[in-house]
């Protein structure tokens, strides 16, 4: 039998969400975007984020390879770099600088999130069932009870596209609030957390003889009552540093190439602004302001209608200082394959409903550790902390405190943030031990480097910082 199933958006989520969608037998999966989609690795108007610096973690990334078998080393193919959280990073907490171990750790992936989309996308499209058409999505058709299709607006006009399932996963800017409204189904609540945060990101060459320097970041402070402020050097492919940053409501990167450099140099350590005050800038400095926190609890809400699922941004989005949206769309879309293969088919009854509510877990997780943060920042519109968040500080920042100095401890955070385990792993026996006991080595008086390191940052600082 002939089945279909729409989604709306050609982002990640939405071609994870078509991939498992063909891989479960449907005949037909049209993924509709209003963007006219580049045939590279490029940058994207539909991508507001797209310019920035995204970290594929370790848990996202096995999602993902569950989908798309081999996408990891397509994007290494593609010059996308592995990085060991345990000894590949230079990291200032806002604890102070963090040790780098010998022994292994988890381990994420970075490039520009135009080689992820592209990557994925092309795999994708590889599979005969998958179509990509330009079109936009401007509403439902069917009733409160059974969603049958996607009204879509084309050059020639409106029309409806029939199908058996229709996956929105068109991201931030979602109208899946009012769509349902039009079926009559209201009430879903919205909340948005918004820290006011800017990112401001500009591409450099690698200079010669860096091209070994470890990924490199300073992290925002949100202990001090005062705006966060944030910047990090990533290696990318080309032999490129995609270099970010971020500041918080009132304490704004700015535009301009001086001021981008001078912010990076006004930061708790100045390492980011010594490392690209001596490397060559391959673009503008380009900001963006779509990062607040955006949750649609569309998983409470009393009825739901058969044939529709939301995954990824559209469900939840998060402020990207945190590396999860990738990973939490990948997880969605894991959780669409399951359901779908317990099911038989996307026309089961209840599909929708547990598919929602399971992708809705690690959506929960993400807001927590994001929103967590975000609103200690003095100026954050949308929420403030409460007793718990507070608590949930206090020892988070005595687990940092220790990580400085002990593996257990730097484990417990690598694995949470990796997005390899759930915030739970924190408050294993053998991370509270950790956290309690504290760190059995001295605080850090500056960045870890080695000899080589320390002498590639000499070499191409201009500073005199």
């Amino acid at each position: 039998m002939s089945r279909r199933a729409v989604v709306v958006g050609a982002g990640l989520a939405g071609m994870l969400a078509a991939a498992v969608l063909a891989d479960a037998g449907v005949t037909e999966v049209v993924v509709l975007d209003r963007d006219e989609l580049p045939d590279g690795p490029r940058q994207r108007r539909g991508l507001p984020q797209g310019r920035h610096a995204h970290l594929l973690m370790t848990g996202g990334l096995s999602a993902m390879e569950e989908i798309v078998p081999g996408v990891g080393k397509r994007l290494l193919a593609a010059g996308a770099h592995e990085i060991s959280l345990s000894s590949g990073v230079l990291a200032r907490s806002p604890e102070g600088w963090l040790r780098r171990w010998r022994r292994e750790g988890p381990v994420m992936l970075t490039c520009t999130r135009a080689l992820v989309d592209w990557t994925v996308r092309a795999a994708v499209l590889e599979h005969p069932r998958v179509e990509v058409r330009r079109a936009t999505a401007v509403g439902l058709t069917g009733s409160a009870g059974r969603v049958r299709g996607v009204r879509v607006s084309e050059p020639d006009g409106e029309a409806d596209l029939d199908a058996d399932l229709v996956v929105d996963a068109s991201g931030r800017g979602t109208r899946i609030v009012t769509w349902l409204e039009g079926l009559g189904l209201s009430g879903v609540r919205t909340r948005t957390v918004d820290s006011g945060l800017v990112n401001a990101s500009r591409v450099y060459r690698v200079p010669a003889g860096a091209e070994r320097f470890p990924l490199t970041i300073v992290q925002a402070d949100p202990y001090v009552s005062r705006p966060g402020r944030s910047a990090m050097v990533m290696p990318v492919e080309g032999d490129r540093w995609l270099v970010s940053c971020g500041g918080t409501r009132g304490g704004e990167p700015p535009a301009d190439a001086e001021g981008f450099l001078r912010y990076t140099l006004d930061l708790p350590d100045p390492i980011v602004g010594r490392l690209i005050s001596g490397a060559e800038p391959l673009t503008d400095v380009h900001l963006s302001r779509s990062t607040s926190n955006v949750r649609h609890y569309l998983d409470k809400a009393p009825h739901w209608p058969e044939g529709l699922v939301v995954l990824g941004d559209a469900l939840g989005t998060f402020n990207p200082a945190y590396g999860q949206g990738m990973s939490v769309a990948a997880f969605g879309a894991r959780v669409l394959g399951r359901e779908l293969e317990r099911a038989g088919g996307p026309d089961a009854p209840g599909l929708a409903r547990r598919v929602l509510r399971g992708a809705a877990r690690p959506v929960d997780a993400a807001w927590a550790m994001a929103v967590g943060q975000d609103v200690l920042y003095p100026a954050t519109r949308g929420g403030r902390p409460g007793i718990a968040d507070r608590a949930v500080t206090a020892y988070t920042r005595r687990m940092t405190r220790a990580a400085a100095g002990s593996f257990a401890a730097a484990s417990a955070i690598w694995d949470v943030t990796s997005m390899r385990t759930p915030p739970t792993r924190m408050f294993h026996p053998a991370a509270v031990l950790a956290a309690l006991t504290g760190s059995p080595l001295p605080a850090l008086s500056g960045p870890p480097l080695t000899p080589a390191e320390r002498e590639v940052l000499d070499g191409l600082d201009r500073t005199g910082a």
